[in-house]
């Protein structure tokens, strides 16, 4: 379980890399939507959204570890709302949680009117973790992140649970490949792929009367 001993706290120093607070990158993107940005129903394309959410995850991440940073996934990308043209869109990340090499940043995606005053409304969100390369696009170690706020220990605590997630899925599902592989089934998978459906034995001779006779 993650409890608050796990959190850092303070100046944390890990060898000779000093921790930096969640502050010194959290960074906000905003760009107004236009008619270029929409799909086919007319509003705003998912994908020109996660490009978005990306690109500040990236921003972030490369201010966090002081370089260059790729990324490596993108959890849970959640649309809740529909982003309509004329909408101002703010992505807002930060970095949530550091390993040796890797970072999660979080992502909100708030839209408003371009020319309205009403309050923004959250329409997104994701998590995408980062691993920091250096001139040869080997890893690096980046600077541990040093939550601030009850809110940035809350986020930290919740990408710790994100990150034994998803080990344990990667696991599980090394495992189910490795002892499908040692079955032969998934021989037997691409066979059928092979063959356009499932394969067959020979076929069986047919014994007793034709249908029909007496």
């Amino acid at each position: 379980m993650t409890d608050q001993a796990h959190i850092p706290t303070g100046t944390l120093q890990t060898g000779d890399i000093p921790g930096k607070p969640t502050s010194a990158s959290r960074t906000t993107l905003s760009h107004i939507m236009t008619g270029s940005d929409t799909n086919l129903l007319g509003t705003v394309h998912g994908g020109v959204i996660m490009k978005l959410v990306d690109d500040a995850a990236g921003a972030v991440a490369g201010r966090h570890s002081g370089g260059p940073a790729v990324t490596a996934s993108m959890d849970e990308m959640v649309f809740l709302e529909p982003v309509r043209v004329g909408d101002l869109v703010h992505v807002k990340a930060q970095v949530n949680w550091t390993g040796r090499s890797s970072m999660e940043v979080g992502v909100r995606v708030l839209a408003e009117r371009w020319n309205e005053s009403t309050p923004a409304t959250q329409v997104g969100s994701a998590y995408l973790v980062f691993a920091a390369v250096d001139a040869d696009g080997k890893p690096r170690r980046v600077p541990p992140v040093v939550p601030e706020t009850e809110r940035d220990r809350r986020r930290y605590q919740e990408a710790q649970i994100r990150r034994t997630h998803r080990l344990a899925r990667r696991r599980a599902i090394k495992e189910l490949r490795d002892r499908r592989a040692a079955e032969g089934l998934d021989a037997r998978a691409d066979a059928e792929d092979r063959h356009g459906g499932p394969t067959r034995g020979p076929a069986r001779p047919v014994t007793g009367r034709a249908p029909g006779r007496r």
